[in-house]
């Protein structure tokens, strides 16, 4: 008893069709708990446990179908960053990658056969013995400095008329410090120098790894290369574009600047 009720009583992160589906009540929103789901939607689902909140005992679903009724809407996964709780959005992330994973992990990428779930974090084939786990892509973003300015960029995949910075995946046998000085020459032609680690941030669209740098500039003129970016340029703090949401690690890198220098 005291099990099926600490069940119904967790909270389940429900995803369909890219979307978190909450409950709404007024202007507040909120992750139902299971006995708040109907069962239908859940059956045959595979219930992934979170790690986060570590107080807040939750799971993460996709459900078999789109949720009706009152009370019920989805919302965009980054929108969910100005919807719930800090702590509720960083196990949006997680659950989203997750049941990524899921979806993308039930054959073996060896031999083709039905992968069996033997941990939470881990499949592994029945036949040949290969293990699963959940795909990280680690990329590198970062600020470079000109004296009193900062390179901003707009990418052409960017949502939106923001302008942030250069960012890039890392390459095989490739450390992330070279990973930015990298990016920066092939998509700016800048040179860079003192690259210094800032902070990361995961990035489940769908599975990424945001590792944070900042760097000065070293030399060169702004060269627009190999086509993923419509404009670069070096911006003082009295003159910035619109910049990235507060969701990013980018917009922390910028909000950084401008207050420290």
């Amino acid at each position: 008893m005291t099990t099926e009720m600490n069940d119904k009583e967790k909270r389940l992160f429900c995803y369909y069709e890219n979307k978190l589906w909450v409950k709404t009540s007024g202007d507040a929103y909120t992750v139902p708990t299971a006995s708040e789901v109907p069962a239908e939607w859940l059956e045959g689902r595979t219930r992934h446990a979170l790690m986060r909140p570590a107080e807040n005992p939750s799971e993460a679903v996709e459900l078999s179908t789109t949720p009706t009724g009152d009370g019920w809407q989805g919302v965009d996964l980054r929108a969910s960053y100005d919807l719930l709780p800090r702590a509720d959005y960083d196990a949006v992330a997680e659950g989203a990658e997750l049941i990524y994973w899921d979806k993308h992990s039930r054959f073996c990428s060896t031999c083709g056969t039905a992968t069996e779930q033997r941990d939470r974090l881990m499949k592994k084939c029945p036949r040949c013995g290969y293990e699963l786990y959940p795909p990280i892509a680690t990329a590198t973003i970062v600020l470079i400095r000109r004296g009193d300015e900062a390179l901003l960029v707009r990418a052409r995949n960017f949502r939106g008329t923001f302008h942030g910075l250069v960012a890039g995946f890392v390459e095989p046998g490739e450390t992330l410090e070279e990973c930015v000085r990298r990016e920066v020459m092939e998509e700016t032609g800048l040179r860079i120098k003192h690259v210094t680690y800032f902070d990361s941030q995961p990035w489940p669209y769908p599975c990424g790894l945001m590792v944070g740098f900042n760097a000065e500039y070293d030399g060169g003129e702004i060269t627009l290369r190999d086509g993923e970016l419509t404009t670069a340029a070096f911006f003082s703090r009295d003159r910035l574009p619109q910049l990235p949401l507060k969701l990013s690690i980018a917009r922390r890198l910028i909000d950084n600047w401008l207050a420290n220098g």
